[in-house]
């Protein structure tokens, strides 16, 4: 069983930044890809960032080049440094882990709040 925590979320005006992190529990050598996803009231939850165990990086295209992902040395820690956040970036952020495409483990959310 893997556990995930979220930490790093708040109130921040636009064009400031924040620093998202997720630490898991349980194994995780195996996992496809680790990354964070948003979801905003009333909208689909999308794709923010994810790290695949590969070493790819793939970005929603609404922050790439604002918002950067990386791991921890142990690999069983995610970031998410945001950067030049939008009123629009206001979400509740969930960190994900995904096994063989297919069986994905959630956490329980951080919010995000971009002030203009």
């Amino acid at each position: 069983q893997v556990q995930l925590v979220e930490s790093g979320g708040g109130l921040v005006q636009a064009g400031g930044s924040l620093r998202l992190s997720c630490a898991a529990s349980g194994s995780i050598f195996s996992a496809n890809a680790m990354g964070w996803y948003r979801q905003a009231p009333g909208k689909q939850r999308e794709l923010v960032a994810r790290s695949t165990s590969g070493g790819t990086t793939n970005y929603g295209d609404s922050v790439k080049g604002r918002f950067t992902i990386s791991r921890g040395n142990a690999k069983n820690t995610v970031y998410l440094q945001m950067n030049s956040l939008k009123p629009e970036d206001t979400a509740l952020y969930y960190c994900n882990v995904n096994f063989n495409g297919v069986r994905n483990y959630w956490g329980q959310g951080t919010q995000v709040t971009v002030s203009s």
